[in-house]
């Protein structure tokens, strides 16, 4: 085992490379109730170093588990506990916001990038995308793409995975699929897209994501609303749509 990490020391370099007690806080999930021990915790700034720890590991026989901002709470980014062949392979140095258009209002992100982080870069286009989620100063878009998140939006603008035009990623074999494209009416044969979403990881890494985005509201009005039956509630919930729409 140690020549296996020394040759991802080699590849990773100290920044990029973490085991012993520097992979403590990869190796739990949010609630600290199941501690894995994983051989280390792989953070490649780049797609090609990525491909080269998946080559690595599938020579070796290793378990991958890509993980992002590891604030899940049904243990799917952290391997199973005392699982001695699991390799923790992290995105978050992969955080750049490689493009945004704001005519199109779409944004091509590495899977790394921080959901504020993304909200703030739009606000000068008074664009965002229409996802939000407590955990949205931790959550990362692949990962939000990996879980097909919800959040308070979603029943308003849908889950994580309509909001993905393209998505590129590096498949178990260490080959790239690359369906990055930008395009809304898309219809190009099968929507292999769909199938990253909410797969866990269990398909491949994605490494970056173009998303729809949608207009900023110009104005917001948030209400608190008390009802003391269910019954009594879904007529309020009834009028409120009649009259806001889509806007609610």
């Amino acid at each position: 085992m140690s020549e296996i990490l020394d040759k991802f020391r080699s590849l990773l370099g100290p920044a990029g490379w973490l085991d012993g007690d520097d992979a403590l806080g990869h190796a739990t999930d949010w609630l600290n109730s199941a501690p894995a021990s994983p051989i280390g915790v792989a953070r490649p700034d780049s797609v090609a170093e990525l491909v080269s720890v998946v080559e690595l590991a599938k020579q070796h026989s290793l378990n991958i588990v890509p993980q992002g901002g590891n604030t899940g709470l049904v243990l799917g980014s952290v391997p199973r506990v005392h699982d001695p062949v699991s390799l923790i392979v992290s995105l978050e140095r992969l955080n750049t916001i490689e493009h945004i258009d704001p005519v199109g209002r779409t944004a091509r992100v590495q899977s790394g990038v921080v959901l504020d982080a993304l909200q703030s870069e739009l606000v000068e286009y008074d664009l965002m995308l229409a996802l939000h989620l407590g955990s949205s100063g931790s959550a990362q878009i692949g990962g939000l793409v990996s879980t097909n998140a919800g959040g308070c939006h979603a029943f308003h603008a849908g889950m994580m995975a309509d909001h993905v035009l393209g998505l590129e990623v590096v498949l178990p074999d260490a080959t790239i699929w690359n369906g990055n494209r930008a395009l809304l009416k898309d219809n190009a044969g099968y929507a292999l897209k769909r199938l990253f979403c909410g797969a866990e990881g269990t398909l491949g890494i994605i490494t970056s994501v173009t998303l729809k985005l949608a207009q900023r509201p110009a104005d917001t009005r948030t209400l608190l609303l008390s009802c003391d039956t269910l019954e009594k509630a879904l007529p309020v919930l009834t009028l409120c749509q009649s009259s806001a729409g889509s806007l609610l």
